[in-house]
């Protein structure tokens, strides 16, 4: 990194204004709420010499103040690097070509002359002209030699042939890209990614039921300064009782099967819970596809608890957190002894469990590692009934902890009679 300040030596205080304008004004076009206010409190900064005359310290330091979540980190980087590292600057108009090239025209096949008449390109001319479509691109497109788009010939988009281009979107066919727009460094950031430990223990850390309890009495400053102003301004001091979090929480976790691909993800919210230290008690169990009459403490070693023991010994109001893909054969909901475990024996149809777990839990969710536009399917659309689902993404879980410190919560569904008799 260069040791002076962007724009440093003759003319340098013209061109950091005019670099600086386009900072401010790219992350406005790109859609980041930028205010004046926090932007002349960098400027101040700056003026103060708060901020080495480095570009990294100036980067760090400008996301800090500027950036107020994570999830925004993936744009403050493009636009930075296009400002400082003379790139293009994003546009809303790019998240819209990703949208329109979701769902794909089917590709004509090709003769082996039509093939071999695709002109291939030097990679420094196929970004020169990627950069121009995407710049002029209004509308979606498929089939074609040109735009950016599926089921053509053009080197830009996906679903089509072309013996070397730019796939955006979508997934490899023929594995001939040469390169792959869309892959950035903080893709993990964004709000719509299972991120780390650390976020989802923040997410969590809301489910709380404070109360006051024994121990050495606290300052309470709204009270005071309430007492104070009504005293004419003579202190007054208020004490209360400490407050504790009293808070239960009941994980529920399917493993194994269909959920193995999502291995990672439900560890790390597991280890968010597990070390969060916040709550009055934290219990979890294991099942797999349904819990039926008994629930795993232990799923390697087969220790296990009665469901009925479980539902009997917990609170009514324990938050309870269902994890799973609430995907499986219907019979495994729907038919007494239909568990997907031969030796289950589960006289009573799973559907049954999930629904006394429901009716005595009076606040509790499901996350669902599936992206929730992939939510097809006859049991899933049965659970989601049954329990207010949301996606196992940091927005999912922001809106599931929601939901569940709500005062009000719906009774569930009565289950329909109907459903079993259909498979019995």
């Amino acid at each position: 990194m260069s040791a002076a300040p962007p724009g440093a030596g003759e003319g340098g205080g013209a061109r950091r204004t005019l670099l600086f304008g386009r900072l401010f004004f790219g992350l406005r076009g790109a859609g980041l709420p930028v205010g004046v206010g926090e932007w002349m409190a960098l400027m101040e900064l700056l003026s103060r010499g708060v901020i080495a005359p480095d570009l990294t310290d100036f980067y760090r330091v400008a996301r800090a103040v500027l950036i107020k979540h994570e999830a925004q980190f993936d744009t403050w980087d493009q636009v930075f690097t296009a400002v400082f590292g003379g790139g293009q600057l994003p546009t809303k108009a790019a998240e819209e070509l990703l949208s329109w090239l979701e769902d794909p025209l089917p590709f004509p096949e090709l003769t082996a002359e039509q093939l071999a008449a695709l002109e291939t390109l030097p990679l420094d001319e196929l970004r020169r002209l990627f950069e121009e479509r995407l710049a002029e691109q209004t509308e979606r497109h498929d089939g074609g030699n040109k735009w950016i788009g599926t089921g053509g010939t053009s080197p830009f988009g996906h679903g089509g042939r072309n013996p070397a281009g730019v796939r955006v979107g979508g997934s490899g066919g023929s594995r001939s890209a040469i390169q792959i727009a869309g892959e950035r460094r903080f893709r993990d950031y964004r709000s719509d990614r299972v991120l780390d430990t650390r976020q989802l223990a923040v997410a969590l850390r809301r489910l709380r039921r404070l109360s006051r309890a024994e121990g050495e009495p606290e300052l309470d400053v709204e009270e005071s300064v309430d007492r104070t102003c009504k005293n004419a301004g003579f202190l007054e001091l208020a004490f209360t009782p400490p407050r504790e979090n009293q808070a239960k929480v009941l994980l529920l976790m399917d493993v194994g099967g269909s959920m193995t691909p999502f291995t990672r993800m439900v560890e790390t919210l597991f280890s968010a819970a597990s070390h969060l230290n916040h709550w009055k008690r934290f219990d979890h169990f294991f099942f797999h596809n349904c819990p039926y009459s008994r629930l795993f403490e232990s799923v390697s070693s087969q220790k296990v608890t009665p469901t009925s023991e479980v539902v009997r010994d917990k609170p009514r109001d324990t938050f309870l957190i269902m994890v799973g893909d609430a995907s499986m054969a219907p019979s495994e909901l729907l038919s007494p002894y239909g568990a997907i475990d031969y030796f289950e024996h589960n006289e009573t149809p799973g559907l049954k469990w999930l629904h006394l777990l429901r009716s005595h839990f009076t606040r509790s969710v499901w996350l669902n590692p599936i992206p929730a536009e992939h939510w097809r399917g006859y049991t899933l659309e049965l659970i989601a009934q049954l329990f207010p689902m949301f996606p196992l993404t940091l927005n999912g879980l922001d809106q599931a902890v929601d939901h569940l410190v709500k005062r009000t919560h719906a009774p569930p569904p009565d289950l329909d009679p109907s459903l079993f008799r259909a498979l019995w």
